[in-house]
């Protein structure tokens, strides 16, 4: 009898050649156990057994064996030919109920119907499958249906595959548009940012001090510098308010941290002179000592003279050793502690910049350094005079005089209060200058009516 051995395919075959090796090797088993069974029931010429013959002498009991074995290969075959065609359903049905999420979104009725009915054409033909099946009733050639099956796996396969590209090619769009509207987003906060730059640097035209003469100075010009030195101040407590209250901070809280003693404010905006308070005090701290060996008036005239006309961020790069470089960083470190920086951007990376001699391009610092320029510029105006130059704050409770004292707010509740009705001083917002014997009035908020706790001696404290 001939024997036939069935090579072992290679690991690296595709599955639809090993599915074919399959089908060859059954239809190869099939043909022997045909052959062996019509060998073994080979009659004598005469159609009889001779049974004392034992050369050829029938045996039944090997025929029935082999018949058996014939019937079990067979039934084993087209039970895989039936998983085969399970599995290719059910990746039928993955596919189609794939389409049918697809075609939800967006929206579209005729692939909706068209899966759907796919899904269920499919379910029918398992539900008849397995009808047949415990009938008894598979009529399935096997090789054709493994082959039939193989083919419908890969196409269910190859439309999920075209499905998930799809799903991440809307993924893809989707992302392009998130993209270019925070593109979009970034291009007017850039924008917003330039705006507010010029703002800032506009806060008043320093050009009105361009005809003032050393021989004609006097405090007066020291009030109107002062005056726009203020504006700048003021810009730049409005943007650190703002970028406090991006970051959700409890700004309330913060002016209590700032100013611990009750203090009873006419409205809740007027929380923001105890900011303007805080980096008044910081930033003029220190005003009538200066950072340099004493010199003549005339010299910081002519300094104040250049200082006030120059573009800040550029003479701070070319010149970081200079006085006014010196005092914007000592300030900036002073005035912006380590954990606000932190909390109020997400990092440290402007205060190491200082910290390493160098000056940030943002809005916050280019906004601080405006101010800054403007102060310092304020103190050599100072020292112009040639008069000895001192700052003083009004204690809290004292009462409001006029000759030492301008209030910070016009509000009407204070205008029509009794005259017998001392004003109290609440905190003081921007000190007051002396140049010689010319006093510039300190700046102050006043407690309201209402909120008037025991009245103060009156004192005025001076600041070193």
């Amino acid at each position: 009898m001939e024997t036939i051995k069935c090579r072992s395919l290679p690991n690296n075959k595709s599955k639809i050649a090993r599915t074919f090796q399959k089908v060859i090797n059954l239809k190869t088993a099939t043909r022997i156990a045909s052959n062996n069974g019509i060998g073994m029931c080979m009659l004598t010429p005469h159609n009889k057994f001779d049974q004392d013959d034992p050369n050829t002498a029938y045996k039944p009991q090997n025929t029935n064996n082999h018949k058996k074995k014939d019937a079990k290969a067979k039934r084993r075959a087209v039970l895989e030919a039936l998983l085969a065609k399970l599995f290719a359903s059910i990746t039928t049905i993955k596919a189609g109920y794939a389409e049918l999420q697809m075609a939800q979104n967006p929206y579209c009725s005729d692939a909706i119907q068209a899966s759907d009915q796919a899904v269920v054409d499919e379910l029918k033909q398992l539900s008849a499958l397995k009808r047949s099946f415990f009938r008894n009733e598979l009529d399935l050639s096997p090789q054709v249906t493994m082959m039939l099956a193989e083919i419908q796996e890969q196409q269910g396969l190859m439309k999920t595959y075209e499905i998930t590209i799809k799903k991440l090619e809307a993924g893809v769009e989707v992302k392009g548009s998130d993209i270019g509207s925070l593109k979009k987003q970034l291009d007017e906060a850039i924008a917003f940012n330039k705006s507010l730059e010029k703002r800032l640097n506009a806060s008043g035209p320093l050009s009105m001090f361009d005809n003032i003469r050393f021989s004609l100075l006097n405090p007066t010009h020291f009030a109107q510098f002062l005056h726009h030195a203020l504006r700048s101040v003021r810009n730049f407590v409005k943007l650190m308010v703002c970028e406090m209250e991006v970051a959700h901070w409890d700004i309330e809280a913060a002016a209590k941290a700032i100013e611990p003693e009750n203090t009873v404010f006419a409205k809740p905006s007027h929380r923001c002179f105890v900011f303007e308070s805080f980096v008044c005090k910081t930033m003029l701290e220190g005003f009538n000592h200066p950072n340099e060996e004493l010199q003549s008036e005339h010299y910081y005239f002519i300094e104040f003279k250049k200082l006030k006309s120059l573009n800040p961020k550029q003479f701070l790069t070319q010149n970081p050793d200079s006085s006014f470089a010196r005092f914007t960083r000592a300030k900036y470190l002073q005035l912006v502690h380590a954990k606000m920086e932190c909390s109020l951007f997400g990092n440290l990376n402007q205060r190491k910049l200082v910290n390493s001699g160098g000056f940030p391009d943002s809005a916050f610092f280019n906004a601080f350094v405006e101010m800054a320029r403007r102060l310092w510029a304020l103190n050599l105006l100072a020292f112009s005079f040639g008069e000895d130059v001192s700052i003083f704050q009004i204690a809290k409770n004292c009462r409001f005089s006029d000759v030492y004292m301008e209030a910070v707010t016009q509000d009407p509740v204070l205008e029509t209060t009794n005259a017998e009705t001392d004003l109290l001083v609440a905190f003081t917002v921007v000190p007051g200058f002396k140049i010689g014997k010319t006093v510039i009035q300190s700046q102050v908020y006043l407690s309201p009516p209402w909120g008037h706790s025991l009245g103060g001696s009156g004192k005025i404290g001076s600041v070193s």
